[in-house]
């Protein structure tokens, strides 16, 4: 059997692999139209900053160790240009020469990934201006930084506050890079809901780097010093050394398309759950295919790397005569920014809201790890999930350590269809440099639980003020507390005082009772 695989990294590479260690007769071909192969692409970002200072560590792999290795034939700089499923051919176009050829299969994997969105902007071809895919991309950013032409960039504009667009950015500052972020939505990381992103946009300006949250580029052009000039649809002007577009990928799909491959609703590749596309003997894997959402309905774009690498793995299988599925994604993900972290697994509460899909919300504010330890903070873990069931939907956290450690219990929680009830009974690692007795999750299980118990209600800063009109608004702070900062109109009744004084209230008027993290507010309504 021939096998060719159309993309080299991340799900290409997966595919071509697997295949190899499945069947050890096929011959199997890998046309990847950069330069590099295999290489961890999610670390360019780092060696930009200088965080990765060997270069070579980012190249896992090169077509010579691949031969040696898997008997692969790797040809790097070929693209692959057209498919013909009737003849079971593609056309390659060797980038070097020009010359094209056409090459038979007996089964291909069309993994060509996603591309960067470059907006179609006036000036946005300058040569100062860069997308982050591949190790040329990296290089390109970094001669700028570094100053091979002898001047440094010493200020830059990224577009885009995604993952990849913060790690960007905080690698511009370690290398003393003056740095904007712009951002078209009104706060960082679109994906999360908003207010898990506020206390990081804070942290984030109070490092030196501006957020233009709410505005995006509009044109690009060249200042009268010669440096590049940036306007924005808010109407300021930015004048920079070097503009890093982030802002976002689209699936690489025109081969596929034109060879007669169905696309689905949201512009990828449509696949089945053995990632086979609607041609016989053509699969897809990668950031270029929809895949079904564990939570959300309809297929969806991940563009991730974990995803991406599983899901060539099933093309693989497939390919190779076994009977594999692909199962769901939730897009579990998560991002650094400087001491920072945040992350999310499932659905945010504003796809569900855009899905239909009832749900329930809690949110805690517990410490990393035994607050008596040194070297923890505060994080904000908010969990989403079934109003009836409780079944876990997503989930939500920033904070400074141990974010991950919760994101990645929260996925798994979610992959195995637990509850919020469920949460409370996980018996997860403690002692004090790691935990807390009552970890974070337990947490949100024990409040998740007294919400879906009645044993509290609970209202939401999105719903003030409407949820306190006609109602008596307590504030169970100390009054120093209140003295700083109170909601107007709020009554200040510290909680030792509260028992005492509520015996006598007229229980006809609602109360909205509120603290600093709702634990003083909850004992209040108790």
């Amino acid at each position: 059997m021939k096998i060719v695989v159309d993309g080299g990294v991340a799900a290409g590479m997966s595919c071509a692999a697997r295949a190899r260690r499945l069947d050890e007769q096929a011959e199997i071909v890998v046309f990847e139209r950069a330069k590099h192969v295999s290489f961890a692409n999610c670390g360019l970002p780092y060696h930009i900053g200088d965080v990765i200072k060997d270069r070579d560590r980012l190249l896992l792999q090169t077509p010579e160790s691949l031969d040696e290795s898997l008997a692969l034939d790797v040809r790097t700089g070929h693209e692959v240009v057209s498919l013909d499923a009737q003849a079971k051919t593609v056309t390659v176009r060797v980038l070097d020469t020009g010359e094209e050829f056409a090459e038979s299969y007996d089964a291909v994997a069309l993994c060509p990934g996603a591309a960067p969105f470059v907006p179609p902007l006036p000036g946005v071809d300058h040569p100062n201006i860069h997308v982050l895919r591949r190790i040329g991309d990296m290089d390109a950013i970094k001669a700028l930084v570094d100053g091979t032409d002898g001047h440094p960039a010493k200020h830059a504009v990224v577009i885009g506050a995604g993952y990849i667009g913060l790690e960007v950015a905080e690698n511009f500052h370690h290398r003393g890079v003056e740095t904007v972020i712009v951002e078209m939505a009104d706060q960082i990381i679109p994906p999360l809901d908003r207010e898990l992103t506020t206390q990081m946009e804070s942290y984030i300006r109070a490092h030196g780097v501006t957020l233009q949250l709410g505005t995006q580029a509009a044109a690009f052009s060249e200042a009268p010093d010669g440096r590049l000039r940036v306007e924005l649809t808010n109407n300021a002007f930015i004048e920079t050394d070097l503009v890093v577009l982030a802002a976002g990928v689209r699936p690489s799909t025109e081969i596929a398309a034109a060879a007669g491959v169905e696309l689905g609703p949201r512009g990828g590749i449509a696949v089945d759950q053995h990632m086979r596309t609607n041609l016989p003997d053509v699969y897809a894997a990668g950031d270029a295919v929809e895949v079904e959402h564990l939570i959300l309905p309809g297929p969806y774009l991940v563009p991730l790397a974990g995803p991406a690498n599983r899901q060539g793995r099933v093309a693989a299988e497939n390919i190779c005569g076994r009977d594999t599925t692909f199962g769901k994604v939730q897009g579990t993900s998560i991002v650094k920014m400087f001491d920072m972290v945040a992350g999310g697994t499932g659905a945010n509460q504003k796809q569900l809201t855009a899905a239909g899909i009832p749900f329930d919300r809690v949110q805690v504010h517990p410490s990393g790890h035994a607050g008596y330890y040194p070297g923890t903070a505060k994080m904000h873990l908010k969990v989403l999930f079934d109003p009836e069931d409780g079944r876990l939907l997503g989930a939500g956290c920033v904070g400074f350590d141990g974010v991950d450690k919760r994101i990645d219990v929260l996925a798994t929680a979610i992959r195995a269809g637990m509850t919020i009830y469920d949460l409370q009974d996980l018996e997860l690692a403690y002692a004090p440099p790691f935990g807390s007795a009552k970890d974070p999750i337990n947490m949100a299980g024990f409040v998740g639980s007294n919400l879906l118990k009645g044993d509290v209600a609970l209202w939401y800063p999105s719903e003030y003020p409407g949820a306190t009109e006609g109602a008596r608004i307590i504030d169970v702070r100390g009054p120093e507390e209140f003295a700083v900062w109170h909601l107007p109109g709020a009554e200040n009744l510290p909680l030792p005082t509260n028992r005492e004084a509520c015996g006598s209230w007229d229980t006809s008027v609602p109360l909205r009772d509120y603290c600093a993290e709702r634990f003083r507010s909850y004992l209040a309504s108790r």
